[in-house]
């Protein structure tokens, strides 16, 4: 399970599973990085509930 994270500067991809980290960041500066972790951190169970009723499981 993963997140997309797009932002006119460049994007990331962050694993959700086994843990919360970044798999994969072009263009977003250090600072990007981490407010988008801790946004995906405090939402988790959110994107979690979408996750399973978009892709079921």
């Amino acid at each position: 399970m993963h997140v997309h994270v797009a932002h006119t500067d460049g994007e990331a991809k962050f694993w959700l599973e086994p843990a919360i980290e970044l798999a994969l960041g072009v263009g977003l500066s250090q600072s990007q990085i981490r407010e988008a972790m801790t946004v995906i951190v405090e939402h988790e169970e959110e994107i979690r509930h979408a996750w399973s009723t978009h892709f079921g499981g």
